[in-house]
């Protein structure tokens, strides 16, 4: 689940001409009137007639955030019980963007096939256990960085990338090792993939650590290495590495269990140890919001805590019991989203509001 631009929306006209309701403003033409009417909120836009809807989805209209899911049916096909469709196990996913000023849910455009993608989220051995499937938005790009095929082998050899205002998917750089179950986090650009294991499990590989910098031009891209881990604490399940202030903060282990916690210096290239006070109250999901706030959801209080750097502790924004069991969260534009209750709840928060204001 991730928040990034979107521009342009395939079920909406790029046309400006409306039969019934003439130019954007009468009496100017529309390349003005659309600079007049870009300082005005989307929402309000969309709700007084078609042409200036229309003028939201157009190319050169200011971008506004969406909010990108991963689709899978909610209990994993069998032989016995296929996908309607004879949809193959390892392809039963989709990708949609929620766009929150219609109000509708658009599905993306079909990934290359080229090599096959076999991405899979649940597999039918282990009931149980879902299989994750990592991304992040780094740039103005959905990036999906690791996952795993049904004969549970690293999924990607490069990066998958969504680029929303061309509507379109690409490969990034090649990977030197393909990986699952690996740390993934961005900061200042740049997207970070350390520890995690391969096709088979290796301590150098559990201990790596490599950058991809998306502010070099596209020609120039590639993985670098960085300073390595420790050790291969890290590459036990999935991990979240949040941008914060120039370092990257990370559990090891989800949820309310004892954890160990790293944090990397960007700057420096240096691994740190977490503050106490950080890694005491990581007791679920977390995301940060512009780099600058950390914001964790205890799934099992249904507690929303944003942290305090300079005292080292978690201040309570918001305690819902909608906000239980949340498994994933994103920020972005001062609203926090949670998916909730195994992904068939949304929650959002807005957390700019005093007391914060939830739907």
């Amino acid at each position: 689940m991730e928040t990034t631009p979107q521009c342009t929306n395939p079920t909406h006209s790029d046309s400006f001409d409306d039969s019934e309701n003439g130019t954007l403003l009468p009496g100017l033409p529309d390349d003005l009137a659309q600079r007049c009417l870009s300082s005005l909120s989307p929402s309000l836009l969309f709700s007084v007639c078609h042409p200036w809807r229309r003028l939201l989805y157009f190319p050169s209209f200011p971008p506004f955030f969406s909010l990108y899911v991963l689709f899978s049916p909610l209990h994993g096909p069998t032989t016995t019980n296929p996908v309607p469709g004879g949809i193959d196990p390892q392809n039963s996913i989709e990708f949609f963007s929620f766009d929150p000023i219609s109000s509708s849910w658009t599905p993306l455009p079909t990934p290359p096939q080229n090599p096959p993608l076999h991405l899979l989220h649940r597999h039918p051995s282990f009931l149980s256990r879902n299989l994750p499937i990592q991304s992040l938005t780094v740039s103005n790009h959905l990036i999906l960085i690791a996952a795993t095929t049904h004969k549970l082998f690293p999924a990607l050899s490069s990066p998958l990338v969504f680029h929303p205002e061309s509507n379109s998917w690409f490969y990034g750089p090649q990977i030197s090792t393909p990986r699952r179950w690996c740390v993934t986090g961005s900061a200042q650009g740049a997207v970070y993939m350390a520890s995690g294991v391969g096709f088979h499990y290796q301590g150098d590989i559990a201990r790596s650590m490599e950058r991809w910098d998306l502010n070099k031009k596209r020609e120039s891209w590639g993985w670098e290495n960085k300073a390595p881990l420790k050790d291969g604490r890290f590459s036990r399940e999935e991990v979240e590495a949040v941008g914060y202030r120039g370092k990257l903060c990370m559990v090891n282990v989800k949820g309310n269990a004892v954890k160990e916690g790293a944090v990397y210096d960007v700057e420096l290239d240096k691994w740190e140890e977490m503050p106490q006070g950080m890694v005491a109250g990581w007791n679920g999901p977390a995301a940060t919001m512009d780099e600058d706030v950390i914001y964790v959801i205890d799934e099992v209080k249904g507690r929303l805590s944003k942290y305090d750097g300079e005292k080292d502790c978690w201040e309570k924004v918001i305690e819902l019991e909608q906000l239980k069991r949340a498994e994933q969260i994103t920020a972005g534009r001062g609203k926090i989203c949670a998916i909730s209750a195994k992904g068939e709840k949304i929650i959002v928060v807005d957390v700019r509001d005093k007391p914060a204001r939830f739907w």
